[in-house]
Formats: C-alpha cells, sequence, structure tokens
C-alpha cells in the first residue's frame, strides 16, 4: 500500500514536471523543473529496486547535465520576444503533428492485435530475492554479455556525436598564436639559427627592434 503510494505521488510530480518544462517561460524555470523531473525519475527506480540507476540518475544527470544546462541557459542572451513570436507562428503545425502522434498513441495502445508474446524471455536487471548479488552487478552482467555490442554501439555513436559538434563549433581566431608540433619538431639549424657577422665596434640589434634613428 505505501509503495501504490510513493508510486503514484513520484508518477504525477514526474508528469506534472515534465509538463512544465515544456510550458514555462523562462528557460531557467523549465532547467529547475526539469531536475525535479529527474528527482522523482529516481524515486521510481528505487521503487522498482534498481538503486544504481536511481544514483546514477542523480549523480549523473542532475549533478553534471542539468547543472550544465542552467549554466548555459543563464549565459545565453534569449530574446524572449521572438522566441514567444517563433512559437505562436508555428503553432498549428505543432498542434497537427501533436495531434497526429496522439492518435497514433491511442491506436496503438487500444488495439489488442498488438500484444504479442515475446519469443524469449526478457533479461531483468533485478536480482531475486535471496540471490546474493547486488542491482549493480546485476545490470553489469546483463550490459557486458548479453546487450554488449548494443552498449558498445551506443557509446560510439555519443563519441561521434561529441566529435562532430566540436568540429561544427570550433572556430579559428585570426591573429592568434597557436602551436605546431610538427613544425616544433622539424626545427633545424637553418630555421632556429640565425648567424649575424657584428662589425668592429658595432652591436648587435635584433631583427624586429628598429632604433628610433631608423624610424625617423
Amino acid at each position: 500500500m505505501i509503495s501504490a503510494v510513493f508510486f503514484y505521488v513520484f508518477a504525477v510530480l514526474a508528469v506534472a514536471s515534465g509538463a512544465t518544462v515544456i510550458l514555462a517561460k523562462n528557460p531557467v524555470h523549465a532547467v529547475l523543473f526539469l531536475i525535479l523531473a529527474f528527482f522523482n525519475a529516481a524515486g521510481l527506480f528505487v521503487l522498482l529496486d534498481a538503486e544504481f540507476l536511481a544514483m546514477l540518475l542523480v549523480i549523473v544527470y542532475v549533478g553534471a547535465v542539468s547543472v550544465l544546462f542552467l549554466f548555459v541557459v543563464m549565459m545565453l542572451d534569449v530574446d524572449f520576444a521572438e522566441l514567444k513570436a517563433g512559437f505562436i507562428k508555428n503553432a498549428k503545425v505543432g498542434a497537427l503533428i501533436g495531434g497526429v502522434v496522439l492518435l497514433e498513441l491511442i491506436a496503438l495502445f487500444g488495439y489488442r492485435g498488438l500484444a504479442v508474446a515475446p519469443s524469449i524471455t526478457p533479461a531483468s536487471p533485478v536480482p531475486a530475492a535471496g540471490s546474493g548479488i547486488t542491482n549493480t552487478q546485476a545490470l553489469g552482467e546483463i550490459l557486458y554479455t548479453k546487450y554488449v555490442y548494443f552498449f558498445q554501439s551506443a557509446g560510439l555513436i555519443l563519441l561521434v556525436a561529441m566529435i562532430g559538434a566540436i568540429v561544427l563549433t570550433l572556430k579559428h581566431r585570426q591573429g592568434v598564436k597557436r602551436q605546431s608540433i610538427g613544425a616544433q619538431v622539424a626545427r633545424g639549424p637553418k630555421t632556429g639559427l640565425e648567424v649575424i657577422k657584428v662589425p668592429t665596434g658595432g652591436s648587435v640589434v635584433p631583427p624586429a627592434v628598429k632604433h628610433p634613428e631608423a624610424a625617423e
């Protein structure tokens, strides 16, 4: 009974927080409600005996991703008038697409013929009671045995996406000195040493420095 009460509390708060993320006019408030949604999702994971996923959600998403989003949003110069104008302009198209998706979901969950029995029993990350296996160990055994290729493929996709984002946003500023390892390694006596013949009674003047008399 208590578990059911907590489930409904966490579920209602998670859905309400997710809706507020979309409906909030202030982006900072949207990020704060996103953090609240993460906490409620972590509570649902705890009710499912998936403590590792709950802590991972709190530490990774709340502690890193959401805080990063919050700082980025606070640093951006968001024009709320332009943002609102664009939302109103595309509201009809968005409502049409949302209605089509809603009808598809209703048809999907309402059609009983789609309930096909699975051919194999899916692996569960929640260990059986009395087995002596922790949730972290059970999850690791599933990820690195039965789903290892999917796990590695997901990591590869994220790596390619990160490299692509860096390449697309990287801009080289003009007039900034940059280190060239190849040029430093290939440096020899001809490029790194200059022999200057100094006349008798004269002085050595660097090439980049000129005397005031020469400037006149």
